[in-house]
């Protein structure tokens, strides 16, 4: 199982450019950023690729409702992102979330030759993500769960005749008690969203389960390994009680022993 680790986008450059020259030097496959409001993800992960000359970069991910292919390209574009090592994540809510999506993929998969990775809560988008998609990235759900949309990814992927996606999960990670009391604001923040909120319902579990809240080093290995064999890369999305290059980097050399 590969390991990835993923960063909020408006983050310090500063942590950022630290975090991804740490990541790679530690072995880790892949560095991420998001794509939150109106701060650009893409833009955020020029800053990794500039620190870097291996590691797979990923942006999990650009809502299409918000910000279309075209956008999205000129983006990828005017940060000179590296295609051969790009993950480039992108969902949608409801309404039309399925038609956005596959219509999204088509328009990018006809002007980048890059990696194309599909946000993929519900089954239908778990679906679709198998039929068109290279990755798939699931995001506040149990090992089991994951396991489960794992499934319906390969299912999808089987009636479109192609191999399954690679599967990637965003798994949150704190450390320590001020961390952890942010992931859990986190979570709340997540559950007042009606499609994270249906996906909570269906799991029945609390956010703050779906992740790891850790309050020393040595609990991160063992929580880790619940995931082995449920996807074929865990990305853990860093919650940190400051934000600082020191707690990121603590993290990942935490993280990194398992």
């Amino acid at each position: 199982m590969g390991q990835g680790f993923a960063l909020f986008a408006g983050t310090a450059p500063e942590v950022i450019r630290a975090s991804a020259r740490e990541a790679e030097g530690l072995g880790y496959t892949s560095f991420w950023v998001n794509h939150p409001g109106k701060t650009d993800g893409l833009a955020a992960l020029a800053l990794a690729a500039k620190e870097t000359r291996r590691i797979d970069l990923g942006i999990g991910v650009i809502p299409l409702h918000t910000r279309g292919p075209e956008s999205i390209v000129e983006g990828v574009r005017a940060n000179a992102l590296p295609l051969d090592r790009l993950l480039l994540g992108v969902g949608s809510p409801n309404p039309e979330a399925l038609k956005r999506v596959r219509a999204g993929l088509a328009e990018l998969r006809a002007q980048l030759s890059t990696r194309l990775i599909v946000a993929a809560l519900g089954p239908q988008m778990c679906r679709l993500a198998g039929e068109v998609a290279d990755g798939v990235l699931f995001n506040w759900l149990t090992p089991d769960h994951a396991r489960r949309s794992a499934e319906l990814v390969r299912a999808g992927a089987a009636s479109a005749g192609r191999q399954a996606p690679k599967l990637f999960a965003y798994v949150r990670v704190a450390l320590g008690a001020a961390a952890c009391e942010r992931l859990a604001e986190e979570g709340a923040r997540y559950a007042t969203i009606p499609g994270y909120a249906d996906n909570f319902a269906r799991m029945g579990v609390k956010p703050v389960e779906t992740a790891i809240a850790a309050q020393s080093p040595d609990a991160i290995p063992p929580a880790l390994r619940a995931w082995q064999g449920a996807v074929d890369e865990i990305v853990l999305r860093a919650v940190t009680a400051k934000d600082t290059v020191e707690e990121n980097v603590a993290l990942l050399r935490a993280a990194k022993t398992a």
